[in-house]
């Protein structure tokens, strides 16, 4: 319950980007930054972090309900989950939301695992019992073997809403067990941020990084040759994760 699970490739581009609210871009097609070993297109409306947040409840509802299977919600709690209050226009952008994720159609390949379809394969409102519908396809299952999702601590993300950089942020780092250093460009890249200027967004990153060390006890910090670096401690699968990692070292 604390956490959210989402598949790293997804945490790992600028798929939900680092940008704010306003109009959306159509994409065609069109190839989204991502890290190495990550490829990823995108056809439908550019998605946000606010975006990122409604995905990440579906998963989690869906987790129990079944992917492929109907998951049935109100819009009232689906709201107060998410941090975000319950009043009519609250409840409208919840809707545009959800149009948004059934629109977006994503090619993903991580490595040895791939995904091209719909991040919501369907979404309806129910007239009767006033709840929202959803079903996630199956097929998005591949992308959750042992190494392939992270989960992500929701409170913490929760603490970081209306900041984008700084949830995107939240989420690309939660991927990485032991975090190495990124240059400012390289994130400037791979979080999808509109600022022109890499002055303006290093300013927009230091502010970010301050409000991550914040949520998350992390060390961040950018050196004198503008890489970023994030230390923490890790939560207990990634301190398993790095356990193995060093036995595995040790009987090479």
């Amino acid at each position: 319950e604390p956490v959210r699970g989402v598949p790293n490739g997804m945490l790992r581009s600028a798929l939900f980007g680092a940008i704010q609210r306003g109009r959306r871009r159509f994409l065609q097609r069109e190839k989204i930054a991502s890290v190495d070993g990550v490829t990823v297109f995108q056809t439908g409306p550019r998605l946000d972090q606010a975006d990122l947040d409604v995905w990440e409840q579906c998963l989690h509802l869906a987790r129990t309900g079944g992917l492929g299977l109907e998951v049935r919600f109100t819009g009232h709690g689906f709201l107060r989950a998410i941090g975000r209050s319950t009043g009519k226009s609250q409840h409208e952008w919840l809707k545009d939301a959800l149009a948004r994720l059934m629109s977006a159609v994503v090619e993903m390949q991580d490595g040895r695992r791939a995904y091209s379809g719909q991040l919501i394969h369907h979404w309806y409102r129910d007239d009767e019992t006033h709840q929202h519908v959803i079903v996630i396809n199956p097929k998005l299952a591949a992308l959750y073997t042992a190494d392939g999702w992270t989960a992500e601590q929701w409170d913490q993300r929760l603490a970081l809403r209306r900041q984008p950089l700084a949830q995107w942020l939240h989420g690309f780092y939660s991927t990485h067990a032991e975090p190495y250093p990124y240059s400012v460009s390289r994130l400037h890249e791979l979080c999808g941020s509109e600022a022109k200027e890499l002055f303006h967004f290093r300013a927009e990153l230091r502010a970010a990084l301050d409000a991550l060390a914040t949520a998350t006890c992390w060390q961040c910090s950018i050196d004198d040759a503008d890489l970023v670096h994030v230390v923490k401690a890790g939560s207990p699968a990634q301190q398993r994760h790095k356990l193995r990692k060093r036995l595995g070292r040790g009987t090479a």
